[in-house]
């Protein structure tokens, strides 16, 4: 098989760079200056066991790419990028006929739980994907991971339901042979709201520059008891977020990368970078979206939701709360 990785960030990057380093056929899909430098310099990409520069195939998008009937597609964008990636890959032909969407399988290896539900709409096959991955991508053509012995834990499975079949199976192999613990998981979706409540503390984190200290902590903690209460009055079934955790860190430690500094979390990630846009909206937005049809009020992940945006649309710098700014969420 070979993986169109759409979108090689962080999480994108370091899947492709594991496969490309486990022997597998790689294209990494990226824009702007990140793009450029993965064509001119190929991509830095560093682990606890060094950094190395990958040379790997990358392009801008599907018009420079020949699809092929062996092709795996790996949806590794912000969810708010989600639907005009899926309509620019969807109706891309395969050699042998059809397109993309008909028979192609799309694995969604994001952050949230809207994704899949987009790429249903317009894909036969979707995989689901609950990433837990210790991973940093701040300057053009860099990338790094700070996991060892693996560099995440990467549960897999079908949507909207079962193992994914065979299809599933092979690629888990794949990822498990190339520096990845990859579960295969007739449930994935209810690690996927697990981890969505674990990520409603990002825009926190992004625009505070952490969630240590008692009062940022306790912030965190009310966003998530907000997530729980949500998701029980919509009847989403998840697991306790700690086992999550003492799964992962069963399975690997964070340990230093030559020349990178650890980061934030992924919308802290997005911040650094300028981007303009965060994912708070599919983060804490999902649980004042379930909140508002289900009657559970969501205060705190409502503020945060907005906070970040406002953030990422003006181009503040991450960690520049302000106490007053704080003050108005503590008492909410």
């Amino acid at each position: 098989m070979r993986y169109i990785i759409i979108g090689a960030g962080a999480v994108g990057g370091t899947i492709g760079a594991r496969l490309h380093e486990g022997g597998h056929d790689v294209v990494l899909v990226a824009r702007g200056a990140h793009l450029a430098a993965l064509r001119t310099d190929g991509l830095r990409f560093g682990t606890p066991q060094g950094v190395r520069t990958l040379r790997i195939p990358a392009v801008g998008g599907p018009r420079e790419v020949a699809l092929r009937a062996d092709d795996v597609l790996v949806l590794a964008v912000k969810t708010q990028d989600t639907a005009a990636a899926l309509a620019a890959w969807a109706p891309c032909p395969v050699a042998g006929g059809g397109t993309a969407a008909e028979r192609l399988p799309l694995v969604c290896a994001q952050n949230g739980v809207e994704n899949e539900r987009l790429a249903l709409r317009l894909f036969r096959e979707v995989l689901a994907m609950c990433v837990w991955m210790p991973s940093t991508h701040l300057a053009p053509g860099r990338v790094s991971a700070g996991g060892t012995p693996v560099s995440g834990v990467l549960w897999l499975g079908g949507h909207p339901s079962g193992t994914g079949g065979a299809r599933a199976a092979a690629i888990a192999a794949d990822l498990a042979a190339s520096g990845f613990s990859a579960p295969v998981d007739q449930d994935v979706m209810r690690w996927k709201y697990t981890k969505l409540l674990g990520n409603l503390g990002n825009a926190l984190d992004a625009v505070a520059g952490g969630t240590d200290g008692e009062e940022l902590r306790a912030l965190r903690e009310r966003a998530v008891a907000e997530g729980v209460a949500v998701l029980a009055a919509a009847g989403i079934a998840h697991r306790d977020p700690a086992e999550q955790v003492r799964l992962a860190r069963a399975t690997l430690r964070l340990e230093p990368v030559a020349g990178e500094e650890r980061s934030g979390s992924s919308s802290w990630q997005s911040l650094a970078r300028g981007t303009g846009s965060i994912e708070a909206d599919h983060l804490n937005g999902e649980i004042v979206l379930l909140g508002r049809l289900h009657g559970v009020p969501a205060p705190l992940n409502e503020a945060l939701q907005r906070l970040a945006g406002e953030f990422a649309r003006t181009g503040r710098a991450p960690g520049s709360l302000t106490a007053e700014e704080l003050s108005v969420l503590t008492a909410l």
